[in-house]
Formats: C-alpha cells, sequence, structure tokens
C-alpha cells in the first residue's frame, strides 16, 4: 500500500496550525475578492467556438454560436456592478482584492482607472482571460503569464502582488509563476484556512488558499436565492471562524463577481454582512490578499 501521495499533502497543518500573528491580536484575516473579468470570457468575436454563460442568470440558452443574451449580462457587471459593489466598500473604508483578467481590464478602462487609483484595492491576476491552462504548453502558458502582467501593470497602473487560474493551474503553473519572479504569492489552492510555504524548484513559493465556499457563485447553482440567504451564510462562517479564532485565528476569503453580487436584492446581503463585520472592531482584520502575503513573509519565513 502507498502511505503518501507524491504530489498531494492531505495533513497540512494537523492539529497543530501557527498562530498567524494578525495585526492587533485579531482573531480573524478577512479578505473580499472581487472578480472583474467582464469582456474576458470565450466570445464569437474572440475566435471561440460559443459564447460563454457560466455564472449568469440562466436566461440564455447554452446553445452553440453566439449569445447575445449572455453577453448582455456581463455587460452589466461591468456597467453597474462594479460600481455598487465598490461603493459599499468605499462607505466603509473597508479594503479588498480586484482579481482581474488582463483583457478584462483592457476592455474596461473606467474599472482600471478606478483600481489605479484606488488606495483600498490590490490586485491578483486571473489570468489573460478565460482559458484552460492545463490545454496550454509550458511555452503558451509562459506567454500568457508574462502578458497578463504587462497587461495589468498598464492599465492599472501597478503589477499585480499574486495570482489565481480561471479554471485552476496546470502541472507547470506554479513552476512558472515562481520562475516569472514576479508574484508575492498565488491562489491556486482550497485546501487550508492559513497561507503555507511550497518549495518549488528549490524556491519558496507562498501559497494563500482562496475558497468557493463562501461565493456569489451559489447564487447561479441555486444554493442560495436572496441577498438576505447570502448573509446568513457567510455570517454563520464568519462567527464560526471569529469563535475559533480565540485560540486558533484564521483566514476567511469571500468571492464576489460584478454581474452577481453587483445586482440589487444580492447586494442588499453584502451591505448587511459588511454591516456584521464592523461591529466586531478590532477582532477581525478586513484585508487584502496582498497584506495577508505581507504578512506571512515577514512573520512566518519557510522553514528548512
Amino acid at each position: 500500500m502507498q502511505a503518501k501521495h507524491p504530489q498531494r499533502n492531505f495533513e497540512g497543518y494537523g492539529q497543530t496550525p501557527p498562530d498567524p500573528k494578525w495585526p492587533g491580536g485579531a482573531k480573524l484575516a478577512l479578505n473580499f475578492v472581487i472578480n472583474v473579468e467582464e469582456g474576458s470570457e470565450p466570445s464569437i468575436e474572440d475566435g471561440d467556438p460559443t459564447t460563454e454563460s457560466a455564472l449568469t442568470e440562466g436566461a440564455s440558452g447554452n446553445f452553440p454560436g453566439r449569445d447575445l443574451a449572455a453577453e448582455s449580462m456581463f455587460e452589466y457587471g461591468s456597467r453597474v456592478g462594479y460600481w455598487r459593489i465598490a461603493r459599499l466598500f468605499e462607505e466603509r473604508g473597508m479594503p479588498a482584492t480586484i482579481m482581474a483578467c488582463g483583457l478584462a481590464l483592457e476592455r474596461n478602462p473606467k474599472i482600471a482607472a478606478h483600481v489605479r487609483d484606488s488606495k483600498l484595492f490590490d490586485i491578483c491576476a486571473h489570468g489573460w482571460r478565460w482559458e484552460h491552462h492545463r490545454a496550454l504548453t509550458r511555452d503558451e502558458e509562459r506567454e500568457r503569464i508574462a502578458r497578463t502582467v504587462a497587461s495589468i501593470k498598464q492599465t492599472a497602473g501597478r503589477a499585480p502582488d499574486g495570482w489565481y487560474c480561471r479554471y485552476g493551474p496546470s502541472m507547470n503553473t506554479r513552476e512558472l509563476l515562481s520562475e516569472n519572479g514576479s508574484f508575492l504569492y498565488d491562489s491556486d489552492a482550497y485546501n487550508d484556512e492559513l497561507p503555507y510555504w511550497l518549495d518549488v524548484n528549490g524556491k519558496a513559493q507562498l501559497v494563500v488558499p482562496y475558497s468557493l465556499t463562501n461565493n456569489d457563485a451559489k447564487f447561479m447553482r441555486g444554493a442560495i436565492e436572496s441577498g438576505e440567504a447570502f448573509f446568513r451564510m457567510l455570517r454563520e462562517s464568519f462567527d464560526m471562524l471569529i469563535a475559533e479564532g480565540t485560540t486558533a485565528p484564521k483566514m476567511m476569503s469571500i468571492g464576489l463577481h460584478l454581474r452577481i453580487a453587483g445586482h440589487p436584492g444580492r447586494a442588499s446581503g453584502l451591505k448587511l454582512f459588511l454591516e456584521h463585520v464592523a461591529r466586531h472592531g478590532d477582532d477581525v482584520w478586513v484585508t487584502t490578499r496582498s497584506d495577508i502575503a505581507r504578512h506571512w513573509h515577514r512573520h512566518h519565513q519557510p522553514q528548512a
């Protein structure tokens, strides 16, 4: 019987996770991720065989060829949704991470300018556009990573600090990110509630895990149906982690999409949750993924 899997780690920190030493003794590091994808999804005009209809309202037919309804639903995200979500964070002075596709920022210059001027938002690269990295050759993937960094640096005025693949990484992604040398961290993992280090060809690579658990995509998949249900789902996770944080502080990631949470009836649930978070004061560190990564680099250096 093979006791260990050669490329997977099922143990992690186990029963003895490290004290993350969050600033101010916070019991929880809370990070909101605002996905900026509109304009980077597969489309007929970009040479793809069909229009992307994932994470839309379900009114599109999911049929071959061009789907104008789905295109319009994506446009809502950049035309309306981004500004509503951004306003909710700005009104409260709460930071968040913009997880952006390079092509999406090129096609949404007003959003790119807003991100560039914001003192609340950092940037995590979400790939060049929606494509399966596992289907790319090593050289193709290397080129996509470099193109994404250059593009975001030009549109948003700064290079992204982190990386997260749209459909998951390839077997080469982490090595190529390390080779590129531009990134504080990657988030191509869902396996923990604390950052951790990996050895990538002799170099330490920081992983800041992401999560699809507390994510507005569940509206599109029928798991939640209202802003109040979204608030309840987020609050229940948050309250559990705050309680555990007395002895074992963790981090919590919340994923938002412009064309989903940007609608009023869903944004209302986000608003309720932000108000709930604010009532916990110094118990929670609302922060960006970049600051979590910098904190880990500073206080938790990789062990030999």
